[in-house]
């Protein structure tokens, strides 16, 4: 007697084995860019999801109207991870040979200072310059609670630069403090705010980053708008 058809599920595609990176919108998802930077970074290969521009997701993570969000959110060999900083330490715990933080103790305990003041700091630039890579708006009026939040970050950079030589803000890899540094530098582009040498010329290596170049390209192309980030400025 023939044996029935064996009832056992398919082994699963290529596709299906692939991380998942959850993420909002390419023009406006700062903290979706900087954990996209980071699995690039890393190497990982993954498949994205882009969650609808109605998700109140979204517009938690792009608006701050959320303390806590879950968006960027990695799937990864049954470990679910979300909070950018959280995803960056996962990456560098999972591919150490990926430099995502530098070489030596006082090196990556400075990075992870950075990055930390990146993630919780630095509010009043986050909402008086929205991230939003299709806009430029030359001769922005920059109020000044948001100038000291910038003039901070140059200050971050300067001294980075200074200290590791450069290209990146730790030396000749970028590391978890390109990822979260990133988005400012888009913002600094899309409001045309002045910067010394030493600044733009990191801005311009962080923008010919392959990753950075597919992203930006990515975001040109979406075709939805967020009213609340395209006033006129």
């Amino acid at each position: 007697m023939p044996r029935a058809p064996s009832s056992s599920p398919a082994a699963p595609t290529k596709k299906e084995n692939l991380a998942v990176l959850t993420i909002s919108s390419k023009n406006y998802g700062a903290w979706a860019l900087r954990g996209w930077l980071m699995a690039k970074m890393a190497q990982l290969p993954f498949r994205e999801e882009t969650i609808s521009p109605d998700d109140p997701r979204m517009k938690a993570e792009i608006l701050l109207l959320a303390s806590s969000m879950q968006v960027p959110k990695l799937v990864h060999q049954g470990i679910t991870v979300w909070d950018t900083m959280a995803i960056g330490e996962y990456l560098n715990d999972t591919f150490p040979k990926a430099g995502l933080l530098p070489a030596g103790t006082a090196a990556k305990a400075h990075c992870r200072a950075v990055c930390g003041e990146m993630h919780s700091g630095f509010a009043s630039m986050r909402g008086a310059l929205p991230m939003n890579i299709k806009a430029h708006c030359p001769g922005f009026k920059v109020w000044s609670r948001a100038q000291s939040d910038i003039d901070r970050i140059i200050e971050i950079w300067d001294d980075c630069l200074a200290q590791y030589g450069g290209p990146y803000l730790f030396g000749s890899k970028p590391t978890l403090a390109d990822a979260m540094f990133a988005p400012v530098v888009t913002r600094f582009l899309t409001y045309d705010i002045a910067l010394n040498a030493a600044c733009a010329t990191y801005c311009n290596t962080i923008m010919a980053m392959p990753a950075m170049q597919e992203w930006v390209a990515a975001a040109r192309l979406e075709p939805e708008a967020i009213d609340e980030l395209e006033a006129e400025f």
